[in-house]
């Protein structure tokens, strides 16, 4: 059902004086605002104006395809994914290079971070959020990871862009240093930075979205396992009837659900705009129920998530066959 309506002050006074605006009543509105994406807005910011849309370089890191058990954590994102390989894929789904290092004693780190500063903005991470002590409340390594742009190096710290909400932030050397060490975060390497973005070539929207999509189906039809999206789900479900611990109760509500539910949101409507109806139609019954799951969890109804979650289970097979009738059709 569409319906016509007018935008702008001139309507309202009667002069219609702007063009109608058709608008499908049932189409829910695009999430937008705050949340969890550290490092595809990093990796936004290095890129500059060639940027994609951020719902769009999230949707092609391939965390949306997918929802993992690590030891006592869980997250919405596919299992054994991480952001490192999420960049990867990301950047060459969307046509663009860059430079990446890694390791080096920490003085020779910093130094290769003040040369590329020069270059221009610089990713870093994974960092222990923890270390970062412009974000109130932080005071030593928590097991959290995020990510950065730096701008300039001096000889007390850094000015960077933090995209948890702190732009051109003042960090110490003594505190960047023992972030990036990352010695508290379960993947990648000591002092990684990305550097250099350089798009070679011109890639669309739909085409970026098709290029994630064998990932995305080799991860959903690996062989299942009891960490890994159904599993994953039917696990914590069962871990809410016996009783939630306030640590992980604390990662679902704090990160992992608002981290899944707008990732689920922005790739339903990346394929949903590719064409892809079915497999945007699944994703988006995903978020709804991924998004539900935070009040839940917040005031403690915890026989609401386990439903909730029960009933997110069997999507993941059904994204996956979705998304393997789209692949298999562009095999042919």
């Amino acid at each position: 059902m569409s319906v016509v309506v007018f935008a702008g002050e001139g309507w309202k006074r009667g002069l219609m004086q702007s063009e109608p605006v058709t608008r499908e009543v049932n189409t829910p509105a695009t999430y937008l605002g705050s949340g969890p994406y550290c490092y595809a807005n990093s990796v936004a910011m290095a890129m500059g104006e060639g940027a994609p849309a951020i719902g769009l370089l999230e949707t092609v890191t391939g965390s949306p395809f997918g929802m993992q058990i690590l030891g006592d954590a869980l997250f919405f994102d596919p299992n054994g994914w991480t952001p490192e390989i999420g960049i990867d894929e990301a950047l060459d789904a969307l046509g663009w290079t860059v430079t990446k290092t890694s390791g080096a004693p920490e003085a020779e780190a910093v130094a290769r971070l003040r040369e590329a500063c020069g270059r221009g903005p610089v990713v870093i991470g994974p960092l222990e959020m923890g270390h970062l002590r412009h974000q109130p409340g932080m005071n030593g390594p928590i097991g959290a990871d995020h990510y950065i742009v730096v701008l300039e190096v001096d000889d007390e710290g850094v000015t960077a862009h933090d995209p948890q909400g702190y732009p051109f932030t003042r960090i110490a050397l003594g505190d960047l240093v023992a972030a990036w060490r990352a010695e508290s975060i379960d993947y990648g390497q000591p002092f990684t930075m990305y550097t250099d973005f350089v798009r070679v070539r011109d890639v669309g929207e739909a085409e970026a979205v098709t290029a994630c999509l064998p990932a995305a189906h080799r991860r959903l039809t690996a062989e299942p396992v009891e960490n890994a999206d159904a599993g994953a789900a039917l696990g914590l479900a069962r871990t809410l009837d016996s009783g939630c611990d306030p640590g992980l109760r604390g990662l679902l509500t704090g990160f992992s659900v608002r981290a899944g539910a707008r990732r689920t949101a922005d790739a339903a409507s990346c394929l949903a705009r590719a064409g892809y109806g079915e497999a945007a139609g699944i994703v988006g019954e995903q978020a709804r129920l991924i998004g539900s799951l935070q009040r839940a969890l917040v005031v403690g109804e915890d026989a609401g998530a386990a439903a909730v979650l029960r009933a997110l289970a069997p999507t993941y097979s059904r994204l996956g066959s979705a998304i393997g009738a789209v692949v298999n059709a562009r095999q042919h």
